[in-house]
Formats: C-alpha cells, sequence, structure tokens
C-alpha cells in the first residue's frame, strides 16, 4: 500500500528560504478549527488537540480502506480586528497587539480525496468516542493564496518580528499589497523543539 506524504508531494509549499521570496500557491484543502487568544493558554493547545484527534482519524479510516496518507504539518492563519488596530502592520502587530486580541484559524493540509462529507462524520465519531473538547468545531476549509512572499523563520516565534520586517521591507520594495491573512507553516513540533531551533514558513499573500 503507498503512503501520501503531501510534504514530499507539495514539497514547495513546505519549503521557504531564509531570505524573502515570491512564490506561486496552488489550492489546498483543509482540516481546521478557529480560536482566539493567547497561544500560550490551554485553549490554543486544546483547540491542536482537536484538531490532530480528527486528523488522525482520519487518516486510519482511509488507511483501511486503502489510501493512506501521513498527517502533514500544523499551519496557523492569524489576524486581529483592523477596525481596532488600524495602521499596524504586521511586523510590528506581534509587539503592539496583545495576544488576547490575537483570532487565529488553525490547519491540517488535506489529500484531495479526503471530502468535507469525511471531515464532518470523522468529527461527529471523534465526539462520541472520545469526548475531546471543541472537536465539534472542527470544519472544512479551502484556500487559494496564490501569489505570496514568504521567508524561512529560524528561532523563538517572539523573534518573528525581526524576520516580518525583512519581509516587509521585500514587500513595500516590490509595491505588493496585502491580498490575505498572515500564515504561518510550523516545520518544527513545537512542544518538542529547543526554540533557537524552531523553523516556521512566514507567508504573506499578496498582488
Amino acid at each position: 500500500m503507498s503512503k501520501i506524504d503531501l510534504t514530499k508531494t507539495f514539497k514547495e509549499y513546505y519549503t521557504a528560504k531564509p531570505k524573502p521570496e515570491l512564490v506561486h500557491v496552488h489550492p489546498s484543502r483543509y482540516l481546521s478549527i478557529t480560536g482566539k487568544g493567547d497561544p500560550s493558554e490551554k485553549m490554543y493547545q486544546m483547540n491542536i488537540q482537536a484538531l490532530y484527534a480528527t486528523a488522525y482519524h482520519l487518516k486510519f479510516n482511509f488507511k483501511a480502506k486503502g489510501h493512506d496518507f501521513v498527517v502533514a504539518k500544523l499551519e496557523g492563519l492569524w489576524w486581529f480586528d483592523d477596525a481596532k488596530f488600524g495602521g499596524v502592520t504586521m511586523a510590528d502587530a506581534p509587539k503592539l497587539i496583545p495576544r488576547s486580541e490575537w483570532e487565529y484559524r488553525l490547519l491540517i493540509q488535506m489529500p484531495e480525496f479526503v471530502s468535507e462529507s469525511d471531515i464532518l462524520a470523522a468529527k461527529d465519531a471523534v465526539l462520541k468516542k472520545k469526548g475531546i473538547p471543541f472537536v465539534e468545531n472542527i470544519s472544512f476549509f479551502g484556500m487559494n493564496e496564490g501569489k505570496s512572499v514568504q521567508m524561512l523563520h529560524v528561532g523563538p516565534f517572539s523573534n518573528e518580528p525581526e524576520t516580518l520586517a525583512v519581509m516587509m521591507q521585500f514587500i513595500q520594495k516590490n509595491n505588493f499589497g496585502r491580498n490575505g491573512l498572515h500564515h504561518e507553516i510550523y516545520l518544527s513540533d513545537f512542544n518538542k523543539t529547543a526554540p533557537e531551533k524552531l523553523k516556521t514558513i512566514l507567508r504573506e499573500p499578496v498582488i
């Protein structure tokens, strides 16, 4: 039985250079859950738990049908209330906006053969079998970022503003405009990796 690994199938999606670059991102399908607040708080971890529980339920269900796949990397879209914090750039936002005000959508990319109805069925099954909180908030999510600027950030999340500032200079130099939400792809397991060794792709959709 072959096993699909999206990090290998879409290698360009899960790789970035340590300098800003313009890329074109393909449309993707995701398992998703939304939340708000400080990522160091328990609710954020509970949302991750719900997302992974559902992802692995789907994996084992499809493996039994002969369509095994590797559960892909965790990703996140991050935003804040523009009306409340108007004029704050993404490079300055981590320093100026309280963590309690951040909203997020956690994502795990799914193979094409996983449908929205499969996700809904898996969500119901996990909720009934394991009773994991927040599983009921799991949903299907489709996204087509297209033209984007990205860069590999190495180090703790607290140092992301430095990388974002470099990206903003590149975006401004090329007269690009904002065209979507700040996107992070977590190449490292931040529960097991030392902060200085964390690798994260930072991506900004542009026009």
